[in-house]
């Protein structure tokens, strides 16, 4: 396969969202065959069981887009040590019905950025175990993160020049690891 499409889940609904703007600058980064393409999870309902065989179509068309991809990025902050929940709902959408998840299968990263020391380690970890279970194999190596510091970004909001050399080694794995998996 010589193009592959990467279905880009930002855990953040924030207008000025570092993960955003993190999913952004890689998005800028991206080599010639990838195309990453964010996908909204901001107007899916709370995921309910009842729903199950009889979703509504912003659920239907979410799960489309994310069956039309090759491989998954999770770009996601940290909050109270976890996931956020619009994270959590979009996956619980795309996983169900029972059986019928578009996650499965698909290779997958995931990394995030935050103003807190350990950026958000715990936030990838809880989200690591949710992805196991859905057969989503994830790059494992290297692990990005991110502080958000004064120069993460520069003023065209790519990546600044003191990380840009550590996402771009990051970004580089990741594409190899896409085009072995996918």
């Amino acid at each position: 396969m010589s193009q592959y499409t990467v279905a880009v889940i930002v855990g953040s609904l924030r207008k000025d969202s570092f993960n955003r703007k993190l999913a952004k600058a890689i998005e800028r980064m991206a080599p010639e065959g990838f195309e990453f393409k964010e996908i909204a999870i901001d107007n899916l309902p709370l995921y309910n069981q009842d729903a199950d065989g009889n979703e509504v179509e912003v659920v239907k068309n979410f799960r489309a887009q994310i069956a039309g991809t090759q491989a998954l990025l999770f770009v996601t902050p940290e909050y109270n040590r976890s996931i956020p929940g619009v994270l959590k709902n979009a996956i619980d959408q795309g996983s169900r019905p029972y059986g019928k998840s578009v996650w499965a299968g698909k290779p997958g990263a995931v990394l995030g950025v935050s103003v807190g020391a350990v950026g958000t380690a715990l936030a990838q970890q809880h989200l690591r175990n949710v992805m196991a279970y859905l057969d989503v194999p994830l790059m494992g190596q290297p692990e990005m993160f991110i502080q958000a510091k004064e120069g993460l970004f520069a003023a065209d909001g790519s990546i600044g020049e003191g990380s840009k050399a550590f996402v771009q080694a990051w970004l580089t794995r990741y594409v190899d690891w896409v085009k072995r998996h996918a």
